[in-house]
């Protein structure tokens, strides 16, 4: 919690002294890049600071001065990666996942390359016992809370919503934070919220330990339509007890696992260099995040439906992890 609260807090100085885009523009100068990560609060922030960090010690040698940006998340990211005021960043890979196609209220294809798979984004819907909502059909005529504004949740929870029959006309939809939300359920303005993030996540933790709440259940054969369709969805368990009242596992969904991404024309041997530096140092991510556990074999080249940069590719087939 202090290592977050150090990075958090390094993060907020120097977004305040407002330096960032004049010294760290993507102009593609090896020596000062930017790194896009999310909002203070969320674990992208601090995710991406840890990642930042991790660059910059041990690529020292290599001559880089990374800074790490605060930025509004996933959406912006994207777009000021294709702009060029962004070298690298972190995001949502079912946000990327339609940005890369140009559909689902993207105004154009944008050119942007997965270089890691991170941590999964395991999210789910909970609600007060007392609600009446058990199961996600519940939800009809409710006040439920769809993650905060512009934060991109429409992209995962419009066909996780679809699979189970229901739509964003079925409920009135609120957007709030994940703390804000919790506090929402316990005072009775909303009936149910979709939280989500690496297990275990804060707010369901904080939701759990001070409420009665239910873990509403995703329907089996929805859930396997949806990984099969979406190569962003995949199933996820979180272990019993991970949560107070939880008694037994729950099979959940990861609804897009964050990722490291940059844009189609960075250099290759930079990129190569940048996944080989994480790979290889992913212990000292882990010392800074849990999150840093998900960079191994089997997940950093893991598929979520954007192509992978040249550079990352050519790192994986090296080390012999990358599957054809």
């Amino acid at each position: 919690m202090l290592r977050a609260a150090r990075l958090s807090a390094a993060l907020l100085l120097v977004t305040a002294a407002g330096i960032l885009p004049a010294a760290c523009g993507g102009g593609g100068d090896r020596g000062f890049m930017s790194f896009g990560t999310a909002p203070p609060g969320g674990a992208f922030f601090v995710v991406g600071g840890a990642l930042v960090e991790v660059l910059n010690e041990a690529g020292a040698g290599r001559g880089w001065n990374i800074t790490a940006e605060a930025t509004s998340g996933s959406q912006e990211n994207i777009r000021r990666l294709a702009s060029g005021e962004l070298d690298f960043a972190v995001s949502n890979s079912a946000i990327t996942y339609f940005a890369a196609r140009g559909g689902e209220g993207w105004d154009q294809a944008y050119p942007v390359r997965a270089v890691m798979t991170l941590a999964p984004n395991v999210a789910m819907f909970i609600a007060p016992r007392n609600s009446g909502v058990q199961r996600i059909a519940d939800l009809r005529g409710k006040r439920v809370v769809i993650g905060p504004a512009g934060a991109g949740f429409e992209f995962f929870v419009t066909p996780l919503l679809a699979a189970h029959g229901l739509s964003y006309s079925d409920f009135t939809a609120l957007n709030a934070t994940q703390a804000a939300a919790v506090d929402m359920l316990a005072d009775g303005s909303a009936a149910a919220a979709f939280i989500g993030g690496a297990v275990p996540t804060a707010s369901i933790t904080q939701a759990a330990a001070s409420q009665d709440i239910v873990f509403v259940p995703y329907d089996d054969e929805a859930m396997g339509r949806l990984s099969a369709e979406y190569p962003f969805f995949d199933r996820a368990t979180v272990p019993a007890g991970t949560y107070r009242g939880q008694p037994g596992a729950l099979q959940m969904l990861d609804t897009g696992s964050m990722h490291l991404i940059t844009s189609a024309d960075k250099d290759e041997q930079l990129v190569y260099d940048i996944t080989k530096t994480l790979y290889e140092g992913r212990e000292a991510v882990v010392q800074r995040h849990a999150a840093g556990r998900a960079i191994n074999e089997r997940n950093a080249p893991r598929n979520t439906g954007t192509e992978f940069h040249p550079g990352a590719i050519r790192f994986y087939r090296e080390v012999g992890i990358w599957k054809e």
